[in-house]
């Protein structure tokens, strides 16, 4: 018989993500951590969004916090989805 571990990340009391990998449920739990203030500050700042579409949005912009900052300095949407767009293209081709 084998011993497994499991890191489960509960958010609002539903399970959200399993891992094997601590660190990597570290992260995803700071994602949904950083996801749940974005959520109150653009509440706090007067937006009337519909709660799940406000939830969705909070975590779009938590898993792409690197590429938002980029666009905060200045970076324009056009080069950033470039870029990303080039990434995947990369990753596609080292999984052949």
């Amino acid at each position: 018989m084998a011993v497994i571990t499991r890191y489960v990340v509960e958010h609002k009391g539903v399970e959200k993500f399993v891992s094997a990998d601590k660190k990597e449920a570290d992260q995803y739990d700071k994602m949904l951590d950083v996801a749940d203030n974005l959520s109150e500050y653009i509440e706090g700042k007067g937006f009337n969004i519909e709660a799940k579409v406000l939830e969705e949005l909070s975590i779009m912009l938590s898993k792409n916090k690197d590429s938002l900052t980029k666009l905060l300095k200045g970076t324009t949407a056009d080069v950033l989805l470039t870029e990303e767009k080039a990434e995947v293209v990369a990753l596609d081709k080292k999984k052949a």
